[in-house]
């Protein structure tokens, strides 16, 4: 059978392999290899999108940002990377200056690695990462409150969103589901997207410390361009062509050291 005689299933089981394969797939290109419209493929991924197969990005598409399970389980998952990735993370920190954490599990490690006697000033959402910080009486901690979205293991909504507005911090270590140099940083929840967004317009500088399992995949709800990054921490062995077009748009690269 000629590609342009594949059924659309067959297309996209082919588009899917190249998208694992590749991290990403070009619209013009696949049109050009299957020998069909740029429609065709378009509509493809529009169909693809909509079942969940990959996420639509201007000119092609990207995998779907993994969804690790809830924040209980998040915790237990790759504690040692995690580790190296905070200890990245904090070395961007100075003396002095105001830091807003909010969910997710390498925050807490980071909520875990902050360096002793900084005189920091710490801000979260999350109760996991407030529950770390409570005892240390070398920084002052702000808990933002509100309704708490068990799953995420954070303080959402409203209430959470105007109180964190009035925090002017200095660095905000945002919560990171999804990264890619086009797409942006992302998030898998609809108001916890919301309040990264009011965070991150708030803040002086916004870093992104992403897995290396997050690095060139989308979620659905978009936090922030890639270009308004400060800085983006990654794992030692994290994909050099992100790390590059990451670059490319100003924002500076972090590796975290290797992990054994």
């Amino acid at each position: 059978m000629s590609a342009e005689e594949l059924l659309p299933q067959q297309r996209h089981r082919l588009i899917l392999e190249r998208l694992l394969a590749q991290g990403r797939v070009i619209a013009v290109d696949l049109a050009r290899e299957l020998e069909v419209s740029h429609d065709t493929i378009r509509r493809d991924l529009r169909e693809m999108a909509a079942a969940g197969q990959c996420r639509r990005v201007y000119g092609g598409a990207l995998p779907l940002a993994p969804d690790n399970g809830p924040i209980a389980l998040r915790q237990t998952q790759a504690p040692g990377r995690k580790a190296a990735l905070a200890r990245a993370a904090v070395g961007l920190i100075e003396r002095g200056q105001v830091i807003f954490l909010d969910a997710g599990s390498t925050n807490i490690a980071i909520a875990q690695a902050l360096p002793q006697g900084y005189g920091l000033t710490v801000a979260t959402n999350a109760p996991a990462i407030a529950a770390v910080l409570a005892l240390r009486e070398d920084l002052q901690l702000i808990a933002i409150g509100g309704r708490v979205d068990a799953r995420i293991g954070a303080s959402l909504g409203a209430v959470a969103i105007r109180d964190a507005q009035a925090i002017r911090s200095d660095l905000y270590f945002v919560g990171v589901c999804g990264a890619d140099a086009q797409a942006g940083i992302s998030a898998l929840d609809y108001e916890d997207a919301q309040f990264k967004q009011a965070v991150a317009a708030a803040s002086r500088a916004v870093v992104a410390v992403a897995a290396e399992e997050k690095l060139g995949t989308a979620a659905p709800f978009a936090v922030a361009a890639a270009e308004d990054l400060h800085a983006l921490v990654i794992e030692h062995g994290a994909d050099a062509a992100q790390a590059r077009a990451f670059e490319g748009l100003g924002v500076r690269v972090v590796r975290a050291e290797a992990v054994a």
